[in-house]
């Protein structure tokens, strides 16, 4: 079977760079495979893409050595196995928040009698390999969202789930639940910070991946100084966004809008 190679970073203790897509269109996650990102996450929670356009990204995306990952917008099973059958090898998986979700979310992408994932590996068997079947229990990321107020609380139970390969954190919505304006690149003296801290703290005591979305390359090489092993800068739109402006402001000196605070 093809090797993760997220997986294969994280045991050499190198820091993996993830990008980000929303935008469904295979071209442009094409481009975007292209210029050396360590894996693409297809974002089918807040982005505007579904299965079909999910789909050719993946099939974009393996032209390339970078590896391709998916956020699915719910910790629902039968989303999470489609995603898999298609050829995505790790999900992230959003608004995990106590132990019964963790294990939930993990069955879901494991065969038995490591879990309950349903066989029908379309695609992953193009991908992947003629052993996928054997093989993908291993190779398949798997990351929890902590972003919850509920999270915090049951933090140990759900960083001890077995099969769980670690954490990504949403500091948008993290700092929603601790009653602070949402955000990326949380300032130091934030609510949000101290608990991004203390979730990288609680990962590496348990030896999982600590991921977390930032906006700008100097705020995830922070937080790479930090610890964390997965970092994920902006988004395709986003990228896409500054870069125009950048553009438009050498001309006509000033921004029409504002940049957007989102994904």
């Amino acid at each position: 079977m093809r090797k993760n190679l997220v997986k294969k970073l994280f045991r050499e203790g190198k820091p993996i760079i993830n990008g980000w897509l929303q935008i469904p269109s295979s071209f442009s996650a094409e481009v975007m495979a292209k210029q050396g990102w360590d894996s693409l996450t297809i974002d089918m929670q807040h982005g505007v893409i579904d299965y079909p356009n999910a789909l050719q990204m993946l099939q974009a995306i393996s032209s390339t050595e970078t590896i391709p990952l998916a956020r699915v917008n719910w910790n629902e099973p039968g989303q999470i196995m489609k995603i898999l059958d298609a050829g995505c090898y790790g999900v992230i998986c959003p608004m995990v928040s106590n132990r019964q979700q963790a294990e939930n979310f993990v069955k879901a992408c494991m065969y038995p009698p490591n879990g309950y994932r349903s066989y029908g590996p379309i695609r992953g068997l193009l991908y992947g390999g003629s052993d996928y079947p054997e093989k993908a229990d291993d190779e398949i990321l798997k990351l929890a969202m902590i972003e919850t107020k509920e999270a915090l609380e049951n933090l140990d139970e759900i960083l001890s789930t077995k099969g769980l390969d670690g954490v990504y954190i949403g500091p948008a919505d993290l700092s929603l639940a601790l009653n602070e304006k949402p955000g990326f690149d949380r300032p130091e003296n934030t609510k949000a910070f101290k608990e991004i801290l203390n979730i990288l703290a609680k990962a590496k005591e348990n030896k999982l991946m600590a991921g977390i979305h930032n906006g700008t390359p100097e705020y995830a090489q922070k937080m790479i100084d930090k610890g964390f092993n997965f970092v994920t800068i902006a988004s395709d739109q986003r990228l896409m966004t500054s870069g125009a402006k950048s553009i438009i402001e050498k001309f006509k000196g000033h921004q029409k809008f504002k940049e957007s605070k989102g994904y």
